[in-house]
């Protein structure tokens, strides 16, 4: 078999350069899919509380990191190729077996990294997951195969789903909420993209964080975990909302007759109201 490859070297460079071309293209597809705004926060939602600010933080100051990093091996990279190489006529180069100061750096380097990420992530979540006591809004969160139902402590009123009509969660701008998360099946995971931040809602255990929304308007929110076979059923609406209007909310759901606490016989624990679980 020849060895000759000068028939097939046209073809090889007009498949790179289709593929240059199409990665190109797609490049261009995903630049064109984002505002200004949303690649400043590394396409990010716009965080809608007090809290979610800091989260937006650590992710574009991470990103600023890796995009450092980034140019600095690719920049040595392509040194490497041009300094080093090889033209018409050269020798072998020497072949070095061990570079002992060169394999303490790229060992020592990486685990510097990670550290500093480390550490800023941990003070982060220390932060936004601790509990003040300063709430002045209590609402339990409940997460069932296949739904979500909330029910708003300090008010004495509650709001279930339905698969027909998901339940929304009514929230007053610039209070402060502690939600308190349970499940009285397997895993799910109460999460609303626009809080940047969701926590695991575990059986047998009680989860709470607070945080406070600071922009009125409607968002969405689903479960973050795979729970079973119609874990996509999972969703629900966020109304953050003036105060008059909170209270004005939390009348009508008594007029509805959705006053007092949930009892779990929904949730498949025999009549165990969600005040003796949480105990």
């Amino acid at each position: 078999m020849s060895g000759d490859t000068s028939n097939r070297e046209p073809g090889g460079r007009r498949l790179r350069g289709r593929a240059a071309a199409a990665l190109g293209a797609l490049t261009a597809l995903g630049l064109g899919g984002c505002t200004r705004d949303e690649w400043l926060r590394g396409a990010m939602p716009k965080p809608i509380t007090k809290d979610g600010a800091r989260t937006l933080h650590l992710w574009q100051t991470s990103w600023i990191a890796a995009l450092i990093v980034g140019i600095i091996v690719w920049g040595l990279i392509l040194w490497c190729v041009v300094a080093y190489r090889r033209k018409k006529g050269d020798p072998l180069p020497k072949q070095t077996r061990y570079n002992i100061p060169i394999e303490i750096f790229y060992t020592a380097a990486p685990a510097i990294m990670i550290g500093v990420l480390f550490a800023f992530t941990l003070r982060d979540q220390t932060i936004l997951t601790k509990n003040t006591g300063t709430a002045t809004n209590h609402v339990t969160v409940v997460g069932y195969q296949w739904q979500w139902s909330f029910q708003y402590d300090d008010d004495k009123a509650y709001d279930v789903g339905t698969p027909a009509a998901p339940p929304t969660l009514w929230l007053p701008v610039n209070k402060r909420v502690q939600f308190t998360l349970l499940s009285p099946d397997v895993i799910h995971s109460f999460w609303v993209p626009d809080f940047l931040f969701h926590m695991d809602v575990v059986p047998g255990r009680v989860n709470k964080f607070e945080l406070t929304p600071d922009t009125i308007g409607n968002f969405k929110g689903r479960c973050a975990e795979l729970c079973g076979a119609q874990h996509a059923r999972m969703i629900f609406n966020v109304k953050v909302v003036s105060q008059a209007d909170y209270d004005a909310h939390i009348a009508a759901l008594r007029s509805a007759g959705q006053s007092g606490s949930i009892t779990t016989d929904r949730y498949h624990l025999s009549g165990t109201t969600l005040e003796e679980v949480t105990k």
